[in-house]
Order: structure tokens, then sequence, then C-alpha cells
């Protein structure tokens, strides 16, 4: 096949090619796992499988599947498949308040991961000396940085801003007149909201390209960053746990979901209640195996998305639908990832409030909003409301603390939540829903 220019020679490889390259590193991969995590050695035990079964593509299905809990369960660094020594940066998604998930990289990990961000950014346009503003969080969070190490590995020059400071986000793209923006699509439109605030219209700025993900969204909401910035929106996919941001990426010439770098990356769709691998084409739940992680590779993780596997198109990998939902109650709010029990253990600490709670999720403008609904128990059913206003205030400072995410908290009479017969409604979401 003749390449094409700007591209590297696996992006437009045969499918020959690449599941030939996947088999060679998925053998890699699975004995560097059993040689060397504990955990795996004692999955792969228990199922009956070993690394020298796997001779082609379709035997990983005879392996275990790796969970959120298993790394939870090996907190902090029971999952690496190298000595700590050798990790050189290590990163964690939100979890629960008291065990994030742990994830740790070598120097080349960090190497791989830079090149796969660039390979995204120039998949949706971006090039060598562009201005690229990152509004991705810092810090733990595997966006800013990833973005950012991705960003400057294409050779952009990159304007660290993290989130929020909305206001300075609207002055730096204006005085600084980046090409390239990533960050997460409902903030997009929260930026946008600041510009009219100030009387700019946001389609007189450099912007020409915005890299959106994080959280689930719509074609709708696509079309609306795009109509108001007058740019190319397109989806970047990725999740810590594989390795963050640039797992997968949109293609700016074709806008039809994020391509799969199968040359890091196998995916499988599974039946999410038999764990069923699942033809290509059908709606299951995405699982995800590295190809190429040294300190800490993934077998067949779990990451409750539920999408379908795409043909190629513009590259000659395979692409992922739009997320239409979760196989598990994990709740994205503004890009954080949330779990009732998260709240429910929090509430659980305070004295005076009950278990009994009702979350609600809306979207305020173009953010989401959560609203945390929760009883009073029936021993401190009479208090007066400031007892009850001081045991919000605190809640609230709690799940900001703890969580990470903004809510608000009413505190209501004993019996003022709906009770259920069997398993409890926890989540009202009043958010549009994906198309």
């Amino acid at each position: 096949m003749a390449g094409k220019p700007g591209l590297h020679a696996i992006e437009h490889a045969s499918r020959d090619e690449i599941s030939q390259l996947q088999t060679e590193r998925l053998r890699q991969t699975l004995q560097q796992a059993y040689a060397n995590v504990p955990h795996y050695r004692q999955r792969f035990d228990a199922a009956g499988v070993h690394p020298d079964d796997f001779k082609s593509l379709a035997d990983l299905a005879k392996f275990p599947f790796t969970t959120k809990q298993d790394l939870r369960d090996n907190y902090p660094y029971g999952m690496f498949a190298v000595p700590r020594e050798e990790v050189v940066r290590i990163h964690a998604s939100s979890g629960t308040t008291g065990k994030p998930t742990v994830v740790g990289y070598t120097r080349r990990d960090i190497d791989t991961w830079a090149d796969l961000v660039a390979r995204s950014i120039h998949a949706a346009g971006g090039r060598a000396g562009d201005i690229l503003h990152v509004a991705y969080g810092y810090g733990l969070f595997t966006g800013g940085l990833g973005a950012h190490y991705g960003a400057e590995r294409l050779g952009c020059t990159v304007i660290p801003m993290s989130g929020g400071q909305t206001e300075k986000q609207v002055q730096l793209i204006c005085d600084f007149k980046p090409s390239i923006i990533m960050v997460t699509p409902s903030y997009m439109l929260n930026i946008a909201d600041e510009f009219r605030r100030q009387g700019i219209d946001p389609r007189s700025t450099a912007l020409r390209i915005g890299i959106h993900g994080a959280e689930p969204w719509t074609d709708a909401m696509r079309g609306e960053i795009e109509n108001i910035f007058g740019i190319d929106a397109v989806d970047i996919y990725g999740l810590s746990e594989v390795i963050g941001p640039g797992v997968a990426n949109e293609c700016a010439e074709s806008k039809d979901g994020p391509v799969i770098w199968e040359d890091h990356f196998y995916p499988e769709i599974i039946d999410p209640s038999t764990g069923e691998v699942l033809p290509d084409g059908c709606q299951g739940e995405l699982v995800f195996t590295s190809l190429s992680k040294e300190a800490m590779p993934v077998i067949r993780y779990r990451t409750r998305d539920l999408t379908r596997l795409l043909a190629p198109t513009s590259r000659s990998m395979r692409r992922i639908g739009k997320i239409t939902g979760r196989s598990d109650d994990m709740l994205i709010i503004r890009g954080v990832n949330v779990f009732p029990s998260q709240i429910e253990e929090l509430i659980l600490r305070q004295p005076r409030l009950s278990p009994h709670y009702m979350l609600e999720l809306t979207r305020d403008g173009h953010l989401d909003s959560l609203k945390v609904n929760v009883e009073m128990k029936p021993e401190f059913q009479f208090v007066g409301q400031a007892e009850k206003e001081f045991a919000a205030h605190d809640l609230q400072h709690h799940i900001k603390s703890y969580i990470g995410i903004s809510a608000r908290v009413e505190v209501v009479d004993s019996g003022g939540i709906e009770r259920s017969v069997g398993k409890a409604r926890r989540v009202i979401d009043r958010r549009p829903q994906a198309n």
C-alpha cells in the first residue's frame, strides 16, 4: 500500500501486518505479566491458562479479565511488572475516597505515551509549530500532562493553562493566539459563555481545532462547539488504567469515531453479562489489552464503556463508536469519575445523616451539576434548619475535598427520600443523553 504523507507506516499498514504485530506483542505482554505480576500469575493459574497457550489473537479470550477492583485490591504498587525504582511517574484516577487506581510508567512508557498523543494531535489536524492550549487539569489526572507531553513531542508550542480560571482562559486564547485547544467539551462551551460575557466573538480567535475528551459528548454538542468557534472538534479517547489520553483519536478528515491505535492496544467487545467476545459491529462493553506497556501491562481490562468496534476508514485501524453508556454505575461529572458508593461513604461518616440519599444530575448551561439529597437520622428529626444547613455544608465540603467536584447538598427530614422495593435507586440523571 502506498504511504500517506505525514503518517506513521503502521497507520496505513495492511490488516495482516497489524494482526501479526499484535500477536507478537500480545505474546510478550502475557509472558511479562505472568512472570512479574503475582496477581496475573494467580489469576491465570486459577483459570487454567498459561501464556504458552496463546497461539493466535482468538486465544486471548481464554485469559481472565482485569477490573478496576483488581487495581484497588493491589493498591498501590501491586500491579507493577517492574521494580518500583524503574517507575519514573505515577498517575491515579479518582477511584474511591481511600483507594484510587494507581498507574505507573517507565521512561519508555512515557515516551510511548507522548508518541501516541502526538499521533492523535496529528490525526486531528495539528502540526509542528502550532500553538496548543491545554485546558485539561494537571496533576494525578492523566489529561493535562498527557496532552502536554504529546503536544511537545509533535513540536507544538504548549500553553499549560490547566482547568479553571475561565476569564484567564479567554484572555490567553485572545493574547497567545493558539490554533489548537485540548479541553473537555462541556468546559469548551463554558469558555464560549465567557467569551460572550466579555463581548468577544468566539469565532474571532485563532483557534481552528478542538480536541475534546474525558467525558461522553454527543454529535449535537460537537455541532454546537464547531458552530460557536468555527473550528473542527474531534474526539480523543483514553483512560488512565490503559495509559491515559491517546488510546484512540478521531481523524479530522472523517470525524467518524476515534481510531484505536491498535499497534499498542488490542480491543475487544464483550457481552457485559456473559463475558463472551462479540463480533465487530455489535454493541457491548469495550475491553483493552496493552501491547507495549512496561511498568503496568493490563490484560483484558474491562473499561465498562458501552460501544462497538467499527471498520477502518481514514486509517487502517478500527474505530470505536460513540460511548452510549456504562455497564456499571460510574458517573462522569465534569470529566471526573464518580461512584455513588463514594458519596455514600462520605454520608455515612456524618453522624447525623442517614444512608438514604438520592443523586440528581442535571446540566447547568453547558456543565454538569450534581445535587445530593440526603435525610437526617430519625433521632435528629426535630433539629432546626441551622443544624441541617451545617450538615449540608459539611458534606458538601467533603465531597469537594475527597472526590474533587462541587455539589449542592439538601438535607431533608427522615422519610423525605423515596424508598425503593429491592435495589435502591440512587441516581436520577436528567442530563441530555447521547444519541
